[in-house]
């Protein structure tokens, strides 16, 4: 596919700033940087979203930051080739996009074994069977029972001279309850086991204790490290309650008002996986009302935060603790690297006119 003409490349959504330096090397290419996200769920910024991409033919996505829903990819009749970060994502509407003959491809986010890429890379991804997720999840829970952001922020306050602001709350021996026993469940639970001696507990629709006893030894556990319940009995026991479910209709809310009132009002809920798996305005009442010791989160409903997002004043109105943190779980540095370079090999391949490598379409 090699022109005279430039390729166009939008690269939508980079945050940090780091994938342009992953395209730059390729030539024919011309790159253009659109950091800040557009809902195309709203009509105007349909229709913004729609004008800004018309003239690409590549776009550069960083999961579901931003949508591709079938309106927006019909108004790009130069689109040819969406390229996505991680393997997943359902914010893409790949069945559309193969009816357009548009190629949506992914990524692993894997260490390379090529020198030139590992070079290129800050730091390597996390080793296989480990996520940055549950190292954010745990540094969110700890975050909060220690008081780190209060304290952090009274120790640096200028002309003060505060000290002790409140007391810790330790974790060792406490309730551990998982929401969603999948990969990131298991390694949060896992963490809570070995280092803190906590006691586990699971729910999910699915879930037995067969099931939970399997994933247990899977784990390097023993049989009965984790203990399936119902949901009611895990929100009623649970000190530290942690959410790992996929959002979708049937987990959409599935944390709602009978859940929260139900918790301890000492006890703390973290939530690293989607903001919409819990009933936001229900949350916000408890909340309001110190139901609950706290919540850490690091995933909202609506992402990024609007800038007259309550929760950008929650300590105003919050008697509950609460430490907030920007969708940050999976953003470590050798995964996002490696992702923008797996797409720039990608680009380079279509380019060239062969095969991508792993494609969603």
């Amino acid at each position: 596919m090699a022109s005279q003409t430039p390729i166009r490349l939008a690269i939508l959504d980079d945050y940090s700033g780091v994938a342009r330096q992953h395209f730059a090397r390729i030539p024919n290419l011309q790159i253009d940087d659109f950091p800040e996200t557009l809902n195309p769920s709203k009509p105007a910024d349909l229709e913004s979203l729609a004008s800004r991409l018309q003239p690409y033919q590549i776009v550069s996505t960083m999961r579901e930051r931003t949508p591709f829903p079938a309106e927006l990819i019909r108004r790009l009749p130069n689109l040819k080739l969406i390229l996505n970060a991680s393997a997943r994502n359902a914010s893409i509407d790949i069945a559309f996009a193969n009816e357009r003959g548009i190629l949506v491809s992914g990524t692993k986010g894997e260490a390379p074994t090529g020198a030139r890429d590992l070079e290129n890379l800050p730091s390597l991804p996390p080793p296989k069977g480990h996520s940055s997720v549950v190292q954010h999840n745990w540094a969110l829970t700890l975050s909060l029972l220690s008081r780190i952001p209060q304290d952090d922020a009274a120790v640096k306050a200028e002309g003060k001279s505060a000290w002790h602001s409140g007391l810790m709350v330790p974790v060792a021996g406490r309730t551990l309850g998982i929401v969603g026993l999948g990969k990131l469940g298991v390694g949060t639970a896992k963490v809570g086991v070995l280092a803190f001696g906590m006691k586990v507990i699971a729910w999910s629709e699915n879930l037995t204790q067969s099931k939970a006893d399997e994933v247990a030894e899977g784990a390097g556990l023993p049989k009965g490290s984790f203990k399936a319940v119902s949901k009611e009995q895990l929100f009623r026991e649970a000190d530290v309650v942690s959410l790992h479910l996929v959002l979708s209709a049937r987990s959409r809310g599935i944390v709602g008002k009978s859940e929260l009132v139900q918790m301890k009002k000492t006890a703390i809920l973290v939530n690293t996986s989607r903001g919409p798996l819990i009933d936001e305005e229900a949350f916000i009442d408890v909340l309001e009302k110190g139901g609950i010791r706290g919540a850490a989160l690091d995933v909202y409903w609506e992402e990024p935060l609007p800038k007259d997002s309550k929760w950008r004043s929650v300590d105003s109105w919050a008697k509950s603790e609460v430490v907030l943190s920007p969708h940050m779980g999976y953003v470590n540095e050798g995964t996002i690297h490696r992702w923008y370079q797996e797409q720039a090999e990608n680009v380079e391949r279509w380019m060239r006119g062969e095969e991508v490598l792993n494609p969603m379409s």
